[in-house]
């Protein structure tokens, strides 16, 4: 069958028309490309590039093919620029809605401070590293163009932990982060913890000289506090907790809200996690960190009180999808900043449209979850001003953005 392609897909692959009018997905191809392969239920297998896309390039990582971390390694740069912001202007058209986009943050190569890697054991030995496309296979990948080069050489660390306590049947969870102190490793899926694997791990710990290792959320070996610099603070995340994947998106996104929130006295930050935005936005307001998990509330608040020179920041650990701040709570704020999860935050936008808080700074990782909840503030009489899409998540279908919104 030979087909045309038509558009990129919101998951990085191509779509073209079938005979009769339906949606085909055309795995890694580009829109224009004449394509030929074997239909199997609404996908082409077995693809052949007839005539291939301007906007097609090389992939800078040669494990591109067979890893599943890299989605559109094959896409010009300026093609996944023009894709990201189709992305969100289709989902914001979805709900009526429109704005100003200010220019793209892109993450450079190699910046990723953070990432799960899978590890198992083999017949030979070990390995670590991704998961294929769509499939439970793992793919080694020792010249990984995305990792930063700290996290990169946790690569062989990571085959000894399997080695030392993983199965052939189940892959290890090995989630590495970089921290100011060294790596941060949290795994998950290994054998059950007792005092003589607990005895293997320390010494691999030593050995590998981390900060921190963790096991099924057990700390088995911490030769120093893995900490993260938020602003003037230093703050312990606990095991595993959530953080911006590069410290270049993370910095872009936090000169955005800054500027959003402006000179506001007094601030709301609801899904706080362990204070990337609190902590710094303390320097110049006083204000109240919300989060769901209290260890990252706790981290917060040890985090603020041992640094100098902020604004009071108080702290609460609540559910803000069961038990979201209500109006009577939000108006003492002249400003709120949203980061949720990807299911965005419908509950508390209801209650913040409610309270009428004067600023909104929107952080997403979902456009469409967030386009939905601002079609409610937009209902309410606010103003979608500008937004700024933040590709932290370098090569992949993963698109992030920060948005003001005002009365």
């Amino acid at each position: 069958m030979e087909l045309t392609v038509e558009r990129l897909g919101h998951l990085g692959d191509g779509i073209a028309r079938g005979p009769d009018g339906t949606a085909i997905v055309v795995p890694r191809t580009l829109p224009g490309e004449v394509v030929t392969g074997t239909l199997v239920d609404d996908m082409l297998e077995n693809v052949r590039i007839v005539t291939p896309s301007s906007d097609r390039v090389r992939p800078p990582c040669r494990h591109a093919g067979p890893c599943g971390g890299c989605q559109v390694q094959h896409v010009s740069d300026s093609a996944v620029r023009d894709w990201r912001v189709d992305v969100v202007t289709t989902a914001l058209a979805a709900q009526g809605l429109e704005a100003e986009f200010l220019p793209m943050h892109v993450s450079p190569p190699a910046s990723r401070r953070r990432a799960t890697l899978g590890a198992r054991r083999t017949k030979k030995g070990a390995m670590a590293g991704f998961h294929g496309r769509a499939s439970d296979s793992l793919v080694e990948i020792p010249d990984c163009k995305l990792l930063a080069p700290a996290v990169a050489a946790a690569l062989p660390l990571a085959q000894d932990l399997a080695a030392v306590a993983g199965s052939r049947k189940g892959t290890l969870a090995v989630t590495v982060t970089s921290s100011g102190s060294g790596l941060d490793i949290a795994v998950s899926g290994g054998k059950e913890l007792d005092t003589p694997l607990q005895v293997e791990l320390a010494k691999l710990a030593g050995a590998s000289d981390l900060a921190r290792l963790t096991w099924g959320g057990e700390t088995v070996a911490q030769r120093r506090p893995p900490f993260q610099t938020f602003g003037r603070a230093r703050v312990v995340p606990p095991p595993g907790a959530f953080l911006q994947a590069t410290p270049e998106g993370e910095a872009a996104l936090l000169a955005d809200v800054r500027t959003i929130v402006g000179d506001a006295k007094r601030v709301a930050d609801l899904f706080a996690g362990c204070g990337t935005f609190s902590l710094p936005l303390a320097e110049t307001a006083e204000v109240h960190a919300v989060e769901g998990d209290s260890a990252m509330t706790k981290a917060l608040d040890r985090g603020w009180r041992d640094a100098e020179g902020l604004k009071r920041v108080t702290t609460e650990a609540r559910d803000l999808f069961r038990r979201p701040l209500t109006p009577d709570e939000l108006k003492r704020y002249d400003a709120v900043v949203l980061d949720p999860p990807r299911a965005g935050a419908q509950a508390q936008v209801a209650e913040i449209a409610a309270a009428r808080v004067p600023v909104i700074a929107y952080v997403s990782c979902n456009p469409t979850s967030f386009a939905r909840d601002v079609r409610v503030l937009v209902q309410a009489g606010y103003s979608l001003e500008t937004l700024r899409i933040v590709d932290q998540f370098r090569w992949s279908t993963h698109t992030e953005l920060v948005a003001r919104l005002v009365l």
